[in-house]
C-alpha cells in the first residue's frame, strides 16, 4: 500500500465507501467525481490507472468497481481513518475537525503503528458516531513490544520516542524549528519533561497531541 499516491488512496477509499453503503452497485464514474470534486475526465483516468494495478474493474460508459484486492486496502485505508479519529477524541481530546485531520493522517500510518492505536483503543469495531471500523485483516498483537501514550500520560522516570504528532501545518513547522519532530526522545522525570535531555515546558493541550512509544 506505501506505492499508492496519497490521491490514489482517497480514491479507493471513497470506492470502499460507496460500495460499503450498495455493495452490489456499479460506482458511476460522475458519481465518483463529484464525490472527490474532480473532473469526470480525471476521475476516468484515475480509474484506468488503478485498474491497470487490479484494484479496480473498469466498464467503459457504466462505471467501475473495487477488485477483491483493492477491496482490502481501501478497507485499511479506512480503517486507519476510523482510528485515527477515536485516537483523536478519546484520547487526545482534539476538538476541531476530527474528520479532516484523520484524512490527512491516514497516509503516514504503517501497519505497526495502526496496529498499536488499534490496541491502544481496545480493538474498536465502531468511532465516536457509531461508524462501524473495518475488520478486513485486521491484526492483533498480543505482544506488541512497548505502549504507545500522549506525553501528558507518560509515567514518571519513562522516556520513549515520539512516533506521531497529532498537529498539521504550521503547527508542526513550529515545533520542528523547537527540535520536537518525529523520532526524537522525550523523558519524564518528577520535575520536567524533556526533549533530547533539555527541559520543554509542553501546554496540556499539546502534551496531549505528541504520542509516545515507550522504551522497555
Amino acid at each position: 500500500m506505501n506505492e499508492l499516491s496519497d490521491f490514489e488512496e482517497m480514491y479507493l477509499k471513497r470506492m470502499f465507501e460507496i460500495h460499503s453503503e450498495r455493495p452490489s452497485a456499479i460506482v458511476k464514474t460522475s458519481m465518483l467525481a463529484d464525490s472527490m470534486g474532480v473532473s469526470d475526465a480525471s476521475t476516468t483516468e484515475m480509474i484506468q490507472r488503478l485498474a491497470g494495478r487490479d484494484l479496480v474493474t473498469y466498464i467503459p460508459y457504466k462505471g467501475s468497481r473495487l477488485t477483491a484486492e483493492g477491496f482490502a486496502i481501501a478497507g485499511k485505508i479506512k480503517r486507519r481513518q476510523l482510528l485515527l479519529e477515536l485516537l483523536l477524541t478519546d484520547v487526545i481530546g482534539f476538538e476541531g475537525d476530527v474528520n479532516s485531520i484523520a484524512c490527512e493522517m491516514e497516509h503516514a500510518v504503517n501497519d505497526e503503528l495502526e496496529a498499536s492505536i488499534d490496541k491502544l483503543l481496545g480493538y474498536p469495531e465502531y468511532n465516536h458516531l457509531g461508524e462501524k471500523v473495518p475488520q478486513i485483516s485486521r491484526q492483533f498483537e498480543p505482544d506488541i513490544i512497548s505502549p504507545l501514550l500522549p506525553i501528558s500520560n507518560m509515567p514518571e522516570g519513562s522516556s520513549g520516542v515520539v512516533e506521531l504528532i497529532a498537529l498539521t501545518g504550521q503547527d508542526i513547522k513550529t515545533l520542528e524549528n523547537q527540535n520536537i519532530s518525529i523520532g526524537v526522545n522525550i523523558t519524564k522525570t518528577h520535575s520536567s519533561t524533556n526533549v533530547s535531555g533539555s527541559p520543554y515546558l509542553f501546554s496540556e493541550d499539546l502534551a496531549k497531541r505528541i504520542l509516545v512509544r515507550l522504551e522497555g
